[in-house]
């Protein structure tokens, strides 16, 4: 059963594969345009900024160096039912100087088309088990962010060799350069 997170919450990742998944629904009515939002990852390490360039995986960059995490594309409607993007995380391979991966979504070109997560429709990020499907966390979207463009979602960290994750639930009004200039 999964997890429906609340900003903070921290709970233990005890798998070394799972995927992020990003879900939404096609409303196009509120501002006459599709949503698209996107999901990306900063790996980071313990100066709190990306290990290198290489290790900040979205929709232009599909794969980190070291093969532990994997974007499988770009959707730009969120048609379709479940998660419209997806990020494949496996712990085993990551870069033993990785200390953090930073998960956060945003909405494409979000100012220029009038968009804000209150818009959207049954959008959610959510952390599953790939080889059986069991959820293990979920976290709805719109419920906090009715104004926010962007939102650091969660992060998956280290400590005391142990991977876990916390609830950030962080909106802001800005894109994906805003935490590109704060990881980098």
């Amino acid at each position: 059963m999964a997890i429906n997170l609340e900003k903070g919450q921290r709970v233990n990742v005890n798998l070394p594969k799972f995927v992020v998944g990003l879900g939404w629904d096609d409303n196009s009515s509120s501002t006459g345009q599709d949503f698209d939002l996107d999901a990306s990852v900063f790996i980071i390490g313990e100066n709190r900024k990306l290990l290198t360039d290489e290790y900040f995986v979205f929709y232009n960059n599909l794969k980190s160096p070291d093969g532990a995490v994997e974007h499988t594309g770009d959707n730009l409607t969120g048609a379709g039912d479940g998660d419209d993007e997806s990020i494949k995380v496996d712990l085993s391979k990551i870069n033993p100087k990785a200390m953090e991966i930073c998960i956060v979504v945003t909405i494409h070109q979000a100012e220029e088309r009038r968009q804000n997560f209150g818009q959207i429709r049954n959008s959610f990020v959510r952390i599953y088990n790939p080889d059986n499907g069991e959820e293990l966390l979920k976290y709805e979207l719109e419920e906090d962010f009715s104004v926010e463009t962007a939102v650091e979602f969660g992060r998956i960290y280290k400590r005391n060799g142990e991977w876990k994750f916390e609830a950030v639930g962080v909106g802001q009004k800005g894109g994906l350069e805003d935490y590109l200039n704060k990881y980098n």
